[in-house]
């Protein structure tokens, strides 16, 4: 059994391995079964003050939740469709050819032509063929000889300019799919990313304190847990295990990673998904995002992920013989778990520091958002009280279910 939440945390706080974190779950009426911080994070003067659940936190992955709504308003408003040609919109990303290996003196790279259209559909799903370059070897390489690390920032399309990494629709691969939805939404909109999650999103919400990377408002700055002496620019290093360069090197909003924004706000996102309160999308929208995306082919492939090295990181806490798919935001379960998720639950994360989930089975929602400790950052620890978080909030909601049965 997972400890429970204030043991554990509380521990690591003492122990050095997190500064603080923030914990909000609540049900579809809205009443608040947890909300808790935790620690203190550090001022850029250096001054310690208490974390409050209303800091701004860097979201990391945590944004392709936020990006899949904001695509989702634009298939309700026949700007896009989920199974829709992306040629005309994105021939960039359309034109990409599908590496296959390297010549015999490892020189040059074998790349053929995609053999069907990507959709977004594909994008939202993992299933388009684009990729991070660190989750295949041959985009590894390819980066490595045709577009080495550079300092300068580069939007999307400069940022992941190099070719598929399996023919679309195909296969499953963690992946740069959602920045590409963001850049997508951006063409039929006519406006930046953060300006359509502020109108699809945090407006009709009552929200007011999101924002893509760099951080400006400087009512925003005076709550980055992010902005710190050991992170002077906010890029969200620890979020990430210490690295800078996920932010440093983007130029614009990438919906993929680049978001900032509370928890107490985040969680409203969800619980309006919880709901299906037509706040966000329609009904019909909505109960689609919960539902498994993956073709026959893209299940192999996606199967095969979770049982790989990186699969731990692609299960997010759950069991590899629990049947899982993929929805429109992130895994869903495809069965129940006696005294868990239920059947359709919805989860992902973000970086190293952030996990949520929307249960609707069980009426439940919740983020956990912890903030690591640099220099080095501990993520074992970081996983355990992730895990810790996602079992023992369902402890805490049984019982707070029992409390009010008795008032």
């Amino acid at each position: 059994m997972a400890e429970g939440i204030e043991t554990s945390f509380h521990a690591a706080i003492e122990a050095g391995k997190i500064n603080g974190a923030v914990i909000c779950a609540t049900n579809v009426k809205g009443h608040s079964i947890y909300d808790k911080a935790f620690g203190a994070r550090t001022l850029l003067s250096g001054e310690k003050v208490p974390q409050r659940l209303d800091d701004v936190l860097f979201l990391a992955s945590g944004t392709k939740l936020i990006t899949t709504v904001a695509a989702m308003k634009c298939v309700e408003q026949g700007l896009l469709s989920l199974d829709g040609d992306l040629s005309s919109i994105a021939p960039d990303l359309t034109a990409k050819q599908v590496i296959t290996g390297f010549s015999d003196d490892g020189e040059t790279p074998l790349l053929e032509p995609a053999k069907q259209p990507i959709t977004l559909e594909m994008l939202l799903t993992h299933t388009s063929g684009v990729a991070y370059n660190f989750t295949n070897p041959l985009i590894t390489k390819w980066c490595e000889k045709f577009d080495p690390p550079s300092d300068d920032p580069r939007p999307v399309e400069e940022a992941f300019r190099y070719p598929l990494a399996f023919q679309p629709g195909t296969s499953w691969m963690y992946s740069v799919g959602l920045d590409w939805a963001g850049k997508v939404i951006e063409r039929v909109t006519g406006r930046t990313l953060g300006e359509n999650v502020q109108q699809f999103v945090c407006d009709p919400l009552g929200l007011t304190d999101a924002q893509f990377y760099p951080v400006t408002r400087e009512d925003l700055r005076s709550r980055l847990v992010d902005l710190n002496p050991q992170d002077p620019h906010a890029y969200g290093r620890a979020v990430v295990g210490g690295s800078s360069d996920v932010n440093r090197r983007a130029q614009g909003n990438f919906g993929g990673h680049g978001l900032f924004m509370p928890a107490s706000d985040y969680i409203k996102v969800l619980r309006s998904l919880l709901a299906n309160d037509g706040k966000l999308l329609q009904p019909a929208t909505v109960n689609d995002m919960f539902q498994n995306h993956l073709g026959e082919e893209a299940n192999v492939g996606y199967q095969a992920a979770r049982t790989s090295p990186m699969g731990p990181f692609f299960r997010v806490g759950i069991h590899p013989e629990t049947t899982t798919g993929h929805g429109l935001g992130g895994v869903v379960t495809l069965e129940g778990v006696d005294g868990w998720y239920g059947e359709g639950t919805l989860t992902w994360g973000g970086g190293l520091s952030l996990a949520w989930f929307i249960d609707c089975k069980n009426d439940l929602c919740g983020i956990c958002a912890l903030q690591p400790a640099l220099p080095d950052v501990d993520v074992a620890i970081l996983e355990t009280l992730k895990q810790n978080f996602r079992r023992d909030i369902y402890r805490k909601h049984a019982a707070w279910k029992e409390q009010q049965q008795t008032v």
